[in-house]
């Protein structure tokens, strides 16, 4: 698959107003990517386990897969990536199918935030 036409998306931090502006740029025509946000560093890493990353690794340009396919490519039990897989769906970072099995729908992962002085 050729670079540019990768699908990447930015799993990052952002403030609400951050992420406001960036919506409202998107709805006046102004191409924005995809984005997965979370509202703190330490909200991200509690969505983004170790385990959950390797989820994610996994899933990543695999198109849509099952929940025992999953297990299969991370050798993990079946039931603790049931879960795993349940929370990031909660979280809107994976997508459940119409036909019932997970995707994870980028070719490519970019992880921006910062840390600053408190």
């Amino acid at each position: 698959m050729a670079y540019d036409t990768m699908k990447t998306v930015i799993i990052g931090v952002e403030t609400r107003a951050e992420a406001k502006a960036r919506i409202g740029a998107a709805l006046n025509g102004k191409p924005q990517g995809s984005f997965i946000s979370f509202i703190s560093v330490d909200l991200m890493w509690k969505i983004l386990t170790p385990k959950r990353w390797e989820i994610i690794r996994a899933m990543t340009g695999a198109g849509p897969l099952s929940i025992r396919e999953v297990a299969r490519r991370v050798a993990r039990d079946v039931k603790a990536v049931h879960g795993d897989v349940k929370a990031l769906i909660t979280a809107g970072v994976i997508d459940k199918t119409d036909e019932g099995k997970v995707e994870f729908p980028y070719d490519r992962v970019h992880v921006d935030f910062e840390i600053k002085a408190a």
